[in-house]
């Protein structure tokens, strides 16, 4: 039998399930394991400036592609805490990813030695499994079981903690007979799937909300098949965008208090029966449930159990993975067009198609300092249908989701569930990482690109190119929103005068001199009319320097964006709506007054 460290060992498993990149930062007590990568080859490592950076590479890089399960590395103590909202991010959107830690020696864990921390203990609420291994001859088990866990039923990431004697103790291991274990993910039964339609059938304006757990399952395709058949309208949740295009004659829009469309609340308000696949009812999603529910009934298939019934009881609930569930609804979908027992929804697709000609919001604005919907509008003409957005949170993310298009799945990548600043930038990195030949293309608001800059860096250290379009109004601009119904506006200003760029006014920090300063090239606009000029040359300048590319978009400080708080129903549209083509040019469909 092979002889081996148990580090070398878990590096060799780690390439059988399939690993080929991984982000992290070495320390003295992950070492070993960094040798054993070293030793090992095969895997591409890249070199994160910050720990909780590296693990927000790793969902990145995950999200991309079906089956990517991304892979982040860090030290004993402080590393393993940092990942800890990587840890909780991935969990909260069922994204797999494998955080590998170092640790004190077994000895010493209980005795206060340097950077011993009960990561396990910590990391548990935000993980499927988190693990300190205290048997050299368990490595090999506990990464297989890692990666069944993360596979296994609603997807989620893993902690492994390594003592750093552990890492170093050598243990018979034979990679070449190493397999993965199977996964498991419930599958609806042809009953159930047959009792769903039934009751879709009996409907006279249903609609199907389509959430992340579909573009999870790699089950987008099934999902437009199946609307297509039952002529049903689709409304992707925010984390499922892209499941169909926002072109396509089903698409219906997104429904909600913040991240939703006028005419996607309308056509939601106008159904009478829901069929949600792989979504969680995020209160963001439904607002109120007594407006969200009223007069419809509701089928919700997802593959975790207890999710069903979480937020409220539906008239019909099936646990299954989204794309065993969508294989038979096509399967049942297929046998009854052939008989001519479906419904003709003709009528009702084509009404949420009006509204989505007639219900829009303005975007095209020529004011000075600029507007932030002139920035989508600008994004919309600039950048096409293989487009891979990358976001978090903020004013900037919700009027993005009004506002920009696409038209793929895992072409839309939000972090939802935690939603924390910062998360953009080494996502975007972990994004391009995963997929160089694509446009990747990122937006923050200033405080968001604030909190993690220094991985900038990263991207020019490790030749990572894409664009990243800041809006900056030098505001919390989101919680400024919300501290209106308090009647304050308190810690929120950002502003001040930089006495080394006085020629940015109050805006304070210089975005521009900071991403040149890491290696990374910038364009600052105060002008709506040369923002295209902008991401034409940041195009470029990425492709030639291949190198991050910022452009940072100058607006008016105080800014509102549609929303609501409270229910679906009553969203306050601060700016004047569309009321005509040239309001909104890049709408999908031209405006019908």
């Amino acid at each position: 039998m092979p002889r081996m460290t148990a580090a070398r060992a878990a590096v060799e498993i780690l390439k059988r399930e399939g690993v080929t990149n991984a982000f992290g930062v070495p320390g003295a007590a992950i070492n070993p394991f960094y040798a054993a990568l070293k030793g090992a080859g095969g895997i591409d490592h890249t070199l994160a400036r910050h720990v909780e950076g590296a693990s927000h590479m790793a969902e990145g890089y995950t999200r991309t592609h079906p089956g990517n399960i991304g892979v982040c590395i860090g030290t004993s103590g402080p590393a393993g805490t940092d990942m800890i909202t990587g840890l909780y991010s991935a969990i909260g959107d069922s994204i797999p990813i494998l955080c590998i830690t170092g640790q004190a020696p077994t000895a010493v864990i209980q005795k206060e030695d340097f950077q011993a921390v009960d990561i396990a203990s910590i990391a548990k609420p935000v993980t499927k499994a988190a693990t300190t291994v205290m048997e050299a001859a368990q490595v090999p088990g506990v990464f297989q079981q890692a990666f069944h866990l993360m596979r296994s039923g609603r997807p989620g990431p893993v902690l492994i903690d390594l003592p750093i004697d552990v890492q170093l103790t050598e243990i018979d291991f034979d990679p070449e007979t190493y397999a993965p274990l199977p996964a498991f993910k419930p599958a609806a039964t042809r009953a159930q799937i047959e009792k769903a339609i039934a009751l879709l059938n009996e409907s006279e304006r249903p609609l199907i909300v389509a959430g992340g757990g579909i573009i999870n399952a790699d089950a987008s395709e099934l999902l437009v098949e199946f609307a297509e058949l039952t002529g049903t309208p689709v409304v992707p949740t925010l984390m499922g965008w892209g499941i169909l295009a926002d072109d396509h004659e089903l698409n219906a829009g997104m429904v909600g208090l913040q991240t939703s469309h006028r005419y996607g609340n309308a056509n939601f308000l106008e159904s009478d029966f829901v069929l949600g696949i792989g979504n969680r009812w995020a209160n963001r999603h439904t607002g109120k449930l007594d407006v969200y529910t009223q007069g419809r009934k509701f089928v919700h298939v997802d593959i975790e159990p207890t999710q069903i019934g979480k937020i409220f009881a539906p008239d019909f609930g099936i646990a299954s993975d989204a794309k065993a569930a969508l294989e038979l609804f096509v399967e049942v979908a297929k046998e009854l067009k052939a008989a001519g027992k479906l419904p003709d929804r003709g009528a009702w697709a084509a009404s949420t198609q009006e509204r989505k000609a007639e219900l829009q919001r303005r975007t095209h604005f020529d004011n000075i300092p600029m507007k932030p919907q002139r920035v989508y509008e600008e994004m919309n003409k600039a950048f096409g249908p293989e487009t891979r957005y990358v976001t978090t949170i903020g004013l900037s993310q919700i009027a993005g989701a009004q506002m920009l298009h696409v038209y793929k799945p895992r072409h839309w990548i939000n972090c939802g569930q935690a939603g924390p600043l910062g998360w953009t930038i080494p996502a975007a990195l972990g994004v391009a990482t995963a997929d160089p030949e694509s446009p990747v293309v990122a937006l923050s608001g200033d405080y968001d690109f604030q909190f993690m800059i220094e991985e900038l860096a990263v991207g020019a250290q490790h030749k990572i190119p894409y664009v990243h379009v800041l809006v900056n109004n030098a505001y919390l601009g989101l919680i400024r929103q919300a501290q209106r119904n308090l009647d304050i506006n308190f810690q929120v200003n950002l502003e001040f005068e930089n006495i080394n760029s006085p020629e940015i006014g109050v805006y304070g920090v210089d975005h521009v001199k900071v991403a040149e300063g890491l290696g990374c090239k910038a364009i600052r606009v105060t002008d709506p009319n040369e923002l295209g000029a902008a991401f034409e040359e940041a195009k470029k300048l990425a492709a030639e320097y291949r190198v991050p590319v910022v452009v940072e978009a100058v607006l008016e400080r105080i800014t509102n964006i549609s929303m609501s708080g409270s229910d679906i129903a009553s969203v306050n549209e601060w700016e004047e709506i569309a009321t005509e083509p040239g309001h909104a040019p890049t709408a999908i469909k031209p405006l019908k007054s």
